[in-house]
């Protein structure tokens, strides 16, 4: 956990937009204060303006960020173009522009700073205790061992806790700037061109940017929001049981480990081999063999031997606890066999046929009853309602065997109980085996090669995958077609079923982080819906690449 807290520190550290938002709101100070240099200080904005990079956590930017992250440019030549006519001071730039950004600099990066003071008081006090117990002699009453290893346990879950709430604090203030430093900007550009006697040509040339970027800004905050609500749930299972948010399959297990040489070894399980750290440089080894070392045999806690190919003779190493040493024996397929209690596991939905006609049921209502209805699948039904309806028609006596229209089932428990429904499932609909790739082509910049990429990947999925995933398109397609009066647009649609129809099969931050982009995925199938439908524009596709490849 220590290296994501570090990577974050270091990208909000590093960042020069902390730096560059303290020197924007001086420079707005100025301008309205000293109305006589009014046009020197708005030409500095503008320069300010122009220089101003965003630092974007991810590899890639949606659509809305690029939009976002290249929004200050327009905005620096829009100033350029109104210097010429000395525009007034508005009445109200304070309120729009210097306390929204002065506010956010002081409470939200603020908190940060207060944040990563106690990452690091509990840091170092957490490595100071751990080294002294890792000095303590195996002969020592067992009383006394149990009581430090309680002490060291629980100075571990503070600092664990501290880091957790560090990396979210950092990933907050950095998804949320992309609007709340925006959005001032946007606000008090907006009020200079009507208090001013600008042209009509130019407030009208504006306009239309204007709107884009405010549905960049309600889009990114959409996906702000819906990232955030998983963000906190992913922090929740790790404080809870931090050893069930791990992928599933074969252990694995990446950090350090502590020797009788002076030196420390770093542990890659892929390919399976160790780096030894030291002064005379790294030496990389491959794992051959792996016990555990008897308590008695050695006068350290916690330690097991390891054999490598490359170099003679056994190295013993020494992990931080007993709890972190299964770990390691479990991942490098140790001697010892390893007994795990059971787990119950939660009862799973399954894409089968009652399922089919549970999703065309509440489709049905939904278009029959409630289509027009607004905030339909954003507003939540109630929970006890919700597991009712479940219940009763996933009841393995008589399934399915559920009347829709009696008055006990109202639109926003019928919605609510899809989703749950499609959540739920063992699997998702566009699957695991596909995640990755559909991710990818959200992700590429080039928006034909986007398009066919993502339906060439819905080809791929099972057939009764691709059955559901278009009869859901569909009915969100004409859910769409009324967003006057329900207010539900594709890219809104896409914050609530992205991440109900895609997710990840491994519960971590980066996982998290690609939320947005599964949004994009089915923001994309809705509105390209009618290619999507068409058996041959897979293969109509792929030769349009192919031609338009070779041509190039």
């Amino acid at each position: 956990l220590l290296y994501p807290c570090l990577l974050a520190s270091d990208v909000f550290k590093g960042s020069r937009w902390v730096n560059q938002l303290k020197d924007s709101s001086l420079d707005h100070f100025f301008c309205f204060c000293y109305f006589a240099d009014y046009s020197s200080a708005v030409q500095k904005f503008s320069q300010t303006l122009q220089s101003f990079q965003f630092d974007f956590i991810g590899d890639t930017l949606t659509d809305d960020e690029i939009n976002i992250a290249e929004s200050f440019k327009e905005f620096a030549e829009l100033l350029n173009e109104v210097e010429n006519e000395r525009m007034m001071m508005v009445h109200n730039a304070s309120d729009l522009l210097i306390k929204p950004l002065e506010n956010f600099r002081k409470e939200q990066i603020g908190f940060t700073k207060e944040r990563k003071k106690k990452f690091e008081k509990d840091g170092e006090r957490f490595y100071s205790l751990l080294d002294r117990h890792l000095h303590l002699s195996s002969k020592k009453k067992e009383s006394q061992l149990q009581e430090a290893d309680l002490q060291v346990d629980k100075e571990r879950h503070n600092f664990f806790e501290s880091s957790l709430d560090y990396v979210y604090q950092i990933q907050e203030v950095q998804e949320s700037k992309k609007f709340n430093i925006v959005e001032p900007v946007l606000a008090f550009l907006h009020s200079l061109f009507i208090s001013n006697s600008l042209t009509v040509e130019l407030t009208q040339d504006f306009l239309p940017y204007k709107q884009q970027l405010q549905l960049s800004l309600q889009n990114t905050r959409n996906h702000f929001s819906s990232t955030r609500e998983e963000m906190e749930e992913l922090k929740k299972r790790m404080k809870e049981a931090p050893q069930t948010c791990k992928l599933p399959g074969q252990p694995t297990i990446e950090g350090y480990l502590y020797t009788q040489e002076k030196c420390v070894w770093e542990y890659k399980d892929n390919p399976l081999g160790f780096s030894r750290l030291a002064p005379t440089g790294p030496l990389d080894l491959t794992l051959k063999y792996c016990v555990r070392r008897k308590t008695e045999s050695i006068d350290k806690r916690f330690c097991f031997d390891i054999e490598t190919n490359e170099r003679p003779g056994t190295i013993t190493l020494q992990a931080l606890s007993e709890a972190n040493r299964r770990l390691w024996m479990e991942a490098m397929d140790g001697k010892e066999p390893i007994y795990h209690s059971p787990v119950t596991k939660q009862e799973e939905m399954e894409l089968n046929e009652v399922g089919f006609k549970f999703v065309r049921k509440c489709i049905n209502v939904i278009e029959t009853k409630g289509i027009k209805t607004e905030g339909l699948y954003r507003t939540v039904g109630s929970n006890i309602q919700v597991q009712k309806l479940l219940n009763a028609f996933f009841d393995p006596k008589c399934p399915g065997d559920v009347d829709f229209h009696i008055s006990d089932w109202d639109i926003k428990t019928i919605t609510s109980s899809l989703k749950f429904y499609l959540r739920n499932l063992s699997e998702p609909v566009m699957t695991y085996r596909l995640h990755k790739d559909l991710v990818s082509a959200a992700k590429s910049d080039n928006l034909d090669y986007r398009l066919g990429a993502i339906h060439s990947l819905v080809y791929k999925l099972p057939e009764k995958n691709r059955e559901m995933l278009e009869l859901l398109i569909r009915h969100l397609v004409n859910v769409c077609e009324h967003s006057k009066e329900n207010l539900m647009t594709p890219s809104n649609m896409g914050v609530i079923f992205g991440p109900t129809l895609m997710r990840a099969q491994e519960d971590t931050v980066a996982a998290m982080m690609n939320i947005k982009f599964q949004n994009i995925v089915v923001e994309i199938l809705i509105e390209h819906f009618v290619k999507v439908c068409i058996p041959d524009f897979h293969h109509h596709f792929s030769m349009h690449m192919t031609l338009s490849l070779a041509t190039f």
